[in-house]
């Protein structure tokens, strides 16, 4: 039981965090649970759960606000739902230490692209094959490393060329469903604590609603990306510290 409490408060508190830099925290929990001695595929399923209920509200309230531009949402979705679900079956394959290896890096990428990105463009892309391309991959590497791809779609677009706020929202909308379908792929053949799934993606839901509450005093994103950067940079370390000392 207080392992399950601990969890929830940890997963309350990233959750508040990351919901006010407008992303999910399932990034963080994953390695943060089996640094804890969870699974490392039963992380990553119960982080794409709790990374989903965090950010699927944001999804609903954006199609009520007529935001969603379909048109560029689309070809990134279609490619979501398709190629997450294959990457997650795919994991089941993959070796843990190269999978944790592969996390390692990714939470570097995320670090860097939260403290060091900037909002421009390498070049301008038009195409909608760029997007179909970008959305196989993406969903593909999310589906195994067993997150949504938010960290990875939102700086790969920008740098594309895509305005900013137009990404934002189509990857606030997308992210959600293409996560839930890479869950159910995990839940297939992973072995899953269904309490641990409800006191993580309970804390995650509401640590979303109390970070989007403080969304509202305006406070400063790029402090908030600073220390979410800080907190992914000290979990890669962790991560690349247990690399070195297994060689």
């Amino acid at each position: 039981m207080s392992d399950y409490i601990l969890f929830s408060l940890i997963t309350l508190i990233l959750s508040i965090i990351f919901s006010m830099g407008g992303t999910g925290a399932g990034i963080a929990i994953i390695p943060i649970l089996n640094f804890f001695g969870v699974n490392f595929l039963a992380a990553r399923a119960i982080g794409l759960f709790a990374g989903a209920s965090t950010t699927i509200t944001s999804s609903i309230m954006n199609i009520k606000r007529k935001v969603v531009d379909f048109s560029f949402m689309i070809p990134i979705a279609s490619m979501l739902l398709i190629f997450a679900p294959l990457g997650a079956y795919s994991s089941k394959y993959i070796n843990e230490d190269v999978a944790k290896f592969l996390f390692m890096i990714l939470l570097f990428y995320s670090a860097s692209m939260m403290m060091f990105g900037k909002k421009k463009a390498l070049f301008k892309s038009n195409s909608k094959a760029v997007l179909y391309i970008v959305g196989a991959t993406v969903g593909f590497a999310g589906g195994v490393l067993g997150v949504g791809g938010g960290n990875i779609l939102i700086p790969l677009l920008i740098l594309l060329g895509y305005e900013p706020k137009k990404v934002a929202v189509t990857v606030s909308f997308v992210v959600p469903f293409s996560t839930l379908s890479s869950f159910f792929t995990y839940v297939s053949y992973v072995k899953i604590d269904w309490i641990l799934l409800l006191c993580v993606s309970a804390s995650a839901i509401i640590g979303g609603y109390i970070g989007n509450y403080f969304m509202e005093f305006k406070l400063k994103q790029k402090h908030i990306k600073k220390v979410m950067a800080l907190i992914l940079y000290l979990l890669a370390l962790k991560l690349l510290y247990h690399f070195l000392h297994t060689l």
